[in-house]
């Protein structure tokens, strides 16, 4: 235990050495919130994965896979194509348009200007959502940290849980975006490292192998066309499942990513980068699943099932390797939630505080705004993080739905459609958000669909809809003048 304790405090050292460091290099709104766009290919890439992923890589997915055996799959293939597919399609253009259309800093400041919308809703209904949906997902970060806190070293839930938010809180307070794509990057390189050690730890401990040790289990699991009782899966549950990858086009936290680069020729290079790392990450979290039926001797259940990770590394590992591979849970949850932090205070300083109540703010007041903001939005997810029954999967899946319909569909469509008016994509933001909100509120049949495909479709219909009914010229002239008068 002292060694797990030694690992973590000079884990928690280097963090807050970096975010020391990124103190002294923000000066302003736009070095707090997009590093003052000057990040390379690799943090970029990097970082974009770490905060993409969470906890849940290392809690949720593979506890599912313990569940549901390869059906977990299609959950895993649509989140790598989802993310190939936003690297290619948005993250050029996003960057792009973002620095012609007067440096926007923020979702809601981009959608504004891209519409020249001077009535403030394309400010306001994304930064409603965003906070919205941010405090549920950074609340899901927090029931993770604190389920890291009270496994490894038996703290109570409630002290866990503030171990794991006051840590977040400190290094997002002092250095904003540097210091978040700074830890994210390192937090990256940790969490494939821990979780390919564990798949080959567990490969090469067990006296059969992993698929070996399943199939002794529960034969099922080896089918990703069946469930885990041996039913035939659907067509519509396999889409289900790999709807999760259409949630990538509308994160925010993620997108930020794309609009901070050095440049967009930059792009290419950090796909690859990112690739590489989401198909590691997701293949082992799978393997670390399922290798917990065959080298764990009891039946894990509930909540349990998402410490099978924990419970691995605590059998498998000396107390200092140990030590280092539960850091990685710790890093892939605080990469996501400082990353959501980061976007949910810019929006409170520059699209609440800059863009309706201080217009003339100047660029110093506007950082400690931002400062407030995250103390603030961290308190609300530390209350919606008080139930120490709470699955980090369902938490993040609501989140990750919410955003992804609110925002990815309108995001698209905005790059690549001049045809969309202002009145489209506050309609399409709205038909997603809402129908991510109720939909699971109904129950039976097409309900039981994850919840992000219908929002997606009735974001697309809606923003097509009300475009034609209400075209706008000033709309469209914007989308020429955002891309720089060429497509990228």
């Amino acid at each position: 235990m002292t060694a797990t304790w030694l690992t973590f405090g000079l884990y928690f050292v280097a963090l807050l050495v970096l975010g020391l460091i990124a103190w002294q290099r923000t000066s302003n709104l736009s070095d707090y919130i997009l590093g003052g766009r000057k990040l390379g290919s690799g943090v970029t890439a990097l970082s974009a994965g770490a905060s993409d992923m969470s906890g849940w890589l290392l809690l949720g997915l593979p506890g599912y896979a313990y569940l549901a055996g390869l059906e977990a799959g299609w959950i895993a293939l649509g989140l790598l194509i989802g993310t190939w597919m936003n690297w290619l399609l948005v993250a050029s253009r996003l960057r792009i348009a973002t620095e012609h259309l007067d440096d926007s800093l923020t979702l809601p400041d981009y959608f504004q200007r891209r519409f020249a919308d001077t009535s403030g809703l394309l400010r306001i209904i994304p930064a409603v959502f965003i906070l919205l949906f941010f405090s549920l997902y950074v609340s899901a970060g927090l029931v993770a940290g604190g389920r890291l806190f009270e496994t490894v070293f038996e703290l109570p839930y409630l002290w866990a849980v503030t171990a794991g938010a006051a840590a977040i809180i400190l290094y997002t307070f002092l250095g904003g975006y540097l210091a978040v794509s700074w830890t994210d990057a390192l937090q990256a390189l940790l969490m494939v490292l821990a979780l390919s050690a564990v798949v080959l730890m567990a490969m090469g401990s067990g006296e059969t192998g992993i698929f070996t040790a399943v199939e002794t289990h529960n034969p099922a699991l080896l089918n990703p066309f069946t469930d885990a009782d041996g039913q035939a899966l659907g067509l519509l549950a396999i889409i289900s499942l790999m709807a999760w990858g259409l949630g990538y086009f509308g994160q925010p936290h993620i997108l930020a990513r794309f609009m901070g680069i050095r440049a967009a020729s930059d792009l290419t290079r950090a796909r690859r980068i990112a690739m590489t790392w989401v198909t590691i990450c997701l293949l082992a979290a799978l393997l670390v699943g399922m290798a917990g039926l065959g080298s764990l001797d009891e039946t894990l259940t509930g909540g349990d099932t998402e410490t099978v990770f924990i419970r691995l590394v605590e059998l498998l590992f000396h107390p200092v390797i140990a030590g280092i591979c539960l850091a990685a849970i710790l890093a892939a949850i605080m990469s996501t939630a400082d990353s959501q932090l980061l976007v949910a205070s810019s929006v409170v300083s520059e699209d609440f505080y800059k863009g309706w109540l201080r217009p003339d703010a100047g660029q110093g007041e506007l950082v400690w705004v931002g400062r407030a903001a995250v103390i603030a939005i961290a308190l609300i997810a530390f209350s919606l993080a008080m139930d120490p029954d709470s699955l980090v999967l369902e938490l993040v899946a609501h989140a990750w739905a919410g955003l992804g319909a609110a925002f990815g569909p309108v995001i698209i469509l905005s790059l690549y459609w001049s045809g969309m008016s202002r009145a489209g994509a506050a309609a399409g933001m709205i038909a997603g958000g809402l129908t991510v909100m109720f939909w699971n509120r109904l129950d039976g049949g097409l309900f039981d669909v994850y919840e992000i495909l219908p929002g997606a479709i009735l974001a697309v219909l809606a923003v097509i809809v009300f475009s034609r009914l209400l075209p706008d010229e000033k709309a469209s002239r914007r989308f020429e003048t955002m891309l720089g008068n060429k497509a990228p």
